[in-house]
């Protein structure tokens, strides 16, 4: 199904739906920047405050292997105007809420429709290319999601400083009000044509090679989080860096992560299987790097612009690797993806926090090294059960 005709058009629609994700993440992510200003409107202790990510990042996990099956019959279009809507709403309750219940809720709500819209926007963007291309479609949505979470938190913490906490909100409402609008005005309807029964898409829960995908995502974004959950930590303790420099790498991080968007949706368009087999042990590489030279300034900040790369390539081939174990099912798959992501941030960050609390911070680089291993496991196992579905799906076109 080609979204529309045009190259132009197609790359246009594409932003938006990428604008979308940032939108999105912006709303989860940005939020954490301003959790100590949160509290004190509120009157809340941070560790409470803090409940607006914890929660939200559990709606998200529950709702992503549910919500976008139960959704994918239904019009693309509609289905993201509705999951946009509601972050709009939801924001702009934030921005009056009268006490910190209330602000809760407003954040809990549409965390549910964040993995419904996202997983549409992937599959809108891959469906408005040929195949081959469709990695590279999808790496350029996924610029949203990196610039929703590198580039969305300092710029909320800076409007709420320098402005108050309520312009903070109403930016993440605007991003959002921004995107629904665009959606409606631009984006053509998109029904689905061939609406699939739940059964027959659950069913690809029966494959081994999705199975193996989803163990590779999560052990690869569990290795990704137990060190980037405590980005700022380790660059503080180990490197010494004041406050203001992290900023700036965090700033760093996110500029060299899209450009690792966009290395990875190329390589993984031309050499899917090969990219994923060498990713994991240049990510381990460059932790062992990272654990010895991590006292020294200058080769941190080459290292850290190295590490944003890789932290979307990532992204992209956890994406890809559940995605393409069930083309059948493109939705669904998707929303697994959001899923079992999510699950792997979940893990990464407790076991990390635990091993610092018993080893020092430095320890988060030897997690997230046991992680990737487990992850290129999982991708030893996914590599010859994907080449022996692609045979199985070639003698089937062939009969």
């Amino acid at each position: 199904m080609n979204i529309v005709s045009g190259t132009k058009s197609k790359a246009f629609i594409i932003f938006i739906l990428a604008f979308g994700v940032f939108g999105i993440i912006n709303t989860e992510m940005g939020i954490i920047g301003i959790l100590p200003l949160i509290a004190e409107n509120f009157g809340v202790s941070v560790s409470t405050a803090g409940l607006l990510v914890s929660l939200f990042a559990l709606a998200v996990a529950i709702s992503g292997s549910i919500l976008p099956l139960l959704f994918s019959g239904f019009n693309r279009k509609g289905v993201m105007l509705l999951a946009i809507g509601l972050f709009v709403v939801s924001n702009v309750v934030s921005m009056f809420a009268p006490n910190f219940t209330i602000a809760l809720i407003a954040r809990i709500v549409p965390a549910f429709l964040h993995p419904v819209y996202v997983s549409v926007a992937f599959t809108a963007a891959a469906s408005s290319v040929s195949p081959e291309m469709a990695p590279k479609a999808i790496g350029r949505v996924f610029m949203g999601l990196t610039a929703g979470m590198i580039i969305g938190t300092p710029i909320a913490s800076f409007i709420a400083v320098y402005a108050n906490l309520e312009i903070a909100m109403l930016f993440f409402a605007v991003v959002n009000a921004l995107t629904f609008l665009a959606i409606l005005l631009f984006v053509p309807s998109l029904p689905v044509k061939q609406k699939q029964s739940y059964g027959s898409q659950v069913r690809i829960l029966k494959k081994g090679v999705v199975w193996a995908a989803i163990f590779g995502a999560i052990f690869i974004l569990s290795g990704m989080y137990a060190t980037f959950s405590f980005f700022a930590e380790y660059l503080g303790r180990v490197t010494e860096m004041s406050s203001n420099t992290i900023s700036l790498m965090l700033i760093l991080f996110g500029l060299t992560g899209m450009i690792g968007n966009l290395l990875a949706g190329k390589l993984l368009t031309n050499n899917a299987l090969k990219t994923a087999f060498v990713y994991p042990l240049v990510f381990v590489g460059s932790y062992l790097v990272l654990f010895l030279l991590g006292s020294f300034t200058v080769p941190m900040i080459l290292l850290i612009a190295f590490w944003g790369v890789l932290f979307t390539f990532g992204l992209n081939i956890s994406q890809y690797m559940i995605t393409s174990s069930a083309p059948e099912a493109p939705d669904f798959s998707n929303g697994l993806f959001v899923a079992f992501s999510n699950l792997g941030v979940t893990i990464g960050t407790m076991v990390s926090g635990a091993f610092i609390n018993g080893m020092g911070i430095q320890s988060v680089m030897w997690v997230g090294i046991v992680f990737l291993l487990l992850g290129f496991l999982s991708i030893l196992l996914f590599i010859p059960l994907t080449r022996k579905s692609n045979i199985k799906d070639a003698s089937k076109l062939a009969a």
